[in-house]
């Protein structure tokens, strides 16, 4: 291999290195984000509260495009990537008032 291919291979595996850490720290971060919305979705189940509130999601939405814009984020990717997590909470959470 040239010198050139040698540092392109070592840059390629320098980003690839960071890329596999963001993808942990995303992974863990998702799963603390759910232990909380799971002890929400039980918080509303007992309290006979709805499984959704559009409200507070709208404004969740319209935080995160702020976000996405300042972090130089599509900020369409950030609100259907809510969107999932969203709908995957509400699914949690109408799963917690059926088992109550």
């Amino acid at each position: 291999m040239t010198d050139v291919a040698n540092r392109a291979a070592a840059l390629l595996r320098e980003h690839r290195e960071s890329i596999d850490r963001l993808d942990a720290i995303l992974v863990y971060t998702l799963g603390e984000r759910f232990k909380h919305t799971q002890a929400v979705g039980k918080l509303k189940a007992t309290h006979d509260l709805p499984p959704s509130d559009p409200d507070r999601e709208a404004a969740q939405i319209a935080r995160l495009t702020d976000l996405a814009n300042r972090a130089d984020l599509d900020p369409d990717f950030a609100k259907k990537f809510l969107n999932f997590i969203i709908a995957e909470v509400i699914q949690h959470h109408k799963q917690h008032q059926e088992n109550t």
